[in-house]
């Protein structure tokens, strides 16, 4: 497995008084990358997920661990993994990081809804095939 890789510049809109990027920027960021996974590795944008197929994955669960700041001009680099894969939910986890190395990690839980009734719903195959494929392999058991 490896995992897919969004690069995104931070803007000078996303900084704050303090010259950093507002922590609560990262979750867009994320969002970015993970709108790009799906065009790129789904094959299918997110708002085309949306709009036509009527098949959403809202966020229900996130958590993120910040390691270092981010400024005005960084290029970031997002790896994008999946954790965990049931018949609704995912957990993708992603890592931030920048030219001073690593900047944060997050889990973000997403479930899969039918847009109509923001009901939970199986995951469609092609999402199922392309998430599967950035699957994090389980760390080997200690005997």
């Amino acid at each position: 497995m490896r995992p897919y890789e969004a690069s995104l510049p931070v803007r000078f809109a996303e900084i704050d008084r303090a010259g950093i990027v507002y922590y609560p920027r990262f979750f867009h960021f994320l969002h970015v990358a993970f709108e790009e996974f799906f065009a790129d590795r789904v094959g299918t944008p997110y708002p085309e997920m949306i709009d036509r197929r009527r098949v959403g994955f809202p966020t229900v669960h996130a958590e993120c661990d910040y390691s270092s700041p981010l400024r005005y001009g960084d290029l970031l680099r997002i790896r994008v993994s999946v954790e965990r894969m049931g018949r609704t939910s995912t957990v993708f986890r992603y890592r931030i990081r920048s030219r001073r190395g690593r900047a944060a990690e997050a889990r973000i839980t997403v479930v899969c809804v039918d847009m109509d009734t923001f009901r939970p719903r199986s995951i469609p195959r092609d999402c199922r095939a392309a998430f599967g494929r950035h699957l994090e392999k389980a760390p080997a058991r200690r005997r």
